[in-house]
């Protein structure tokens, strides 16, 4: 009996420690599955409708113009645009999406999380202080100052950041280890939630007063 109990122990174990490990985008069953959102003929996988695979051509797995630089006229300096399935449907069921970052001098992407991806990063032109938190209740700030040609990962769901602490614009590039990471801007989220986190609760969380936090959500509920 003993046996027995320990053997169905280990099993369950191994089924938790499985279905734990599969907390990202599900392997792909095929080749490829294009996007389509004309449902006529094809097959639904991973939230997205796929492409009848005779049908797919280099189109489908190409996209243009991350040459360009984006604007960073905005209150934080930087400019993200993120390549996801939604952008490029020949990413569904790939795991992988590509972000272009370009920084102002003294720009910032500020504090956020991927929920869903890891993030490995590449500087191409300037000057970047980067970092990340680990989870509670160490909270270590794990830092460092990247130039060009430097690469550096934040774990997925970790609250990071990067800073171009030089006097020139800033460019990277990062993949994401899913089709659709997401992203949680913590100020943005906490501050400006919608309806609103009841501001007691944020004076409390945050050890502020209350006239600080109706501060802060009102200059970010409008943003």
């Amino acid at each position: 009996m003993t046996k027995l109990f320990t053997c169905l122990l280990t099993v369950a174990l191994l089924a938790l420690a499985s279905s734990l490990a599969s907390a990202h985008d599900p392997s792909s069953l095929q080749d490829f599955c294009v996007a389509v959102n004309n449902s006529n003929s094809a097959v639904f996988v991973n939230g997205k409708f796929c492409k009848d695979p005779k049908l797919t051509t280099a189109d489908d797995f190409f996209l243009p113009g991350l040459d360009v630089p984006r604007s960073t006229s905005n209150q934080v300096g930087s400019n993200v645009t993120l390549i996801n399935v939604d952008k490029f449907p020949g990413l569904n069921t790939l795991g992988i999406a590509l972000a272009r970052v370009d920084y102002a001098p003294y720009g910032l992407n500020p504090p956020h999380i991927h929920p869903r991806a890891t993030e490995i990063q590449t500087v191409i032109e300037g000057t970047l202080l980067v970092g990340f938190v680990t989870s509670n209740p160490d909270n270590r700030f794990i830092t460092k100052v990247l130039n060009k040609g430097d690469v550096f990962v934040f774990p997925m769901g970790l609250i990071h950041f990067q800073f171009n602490i030089g006097e020139t614009n800033a460019l990277a590039f990062s993949s994401l280890s899913s089709q659709n990471p997401g992203v949680i801007t913590i100020a943005n989220a906490t501050f400006g939630s919608n309806p609103s986190i009841n501001p007691d609760v944020l004076a409390k969380a945050f050890q502020l007063d209350k006239s600080v936090v109706n501060y802060l959500q009102q200059k970010f509920s409008v943003q």
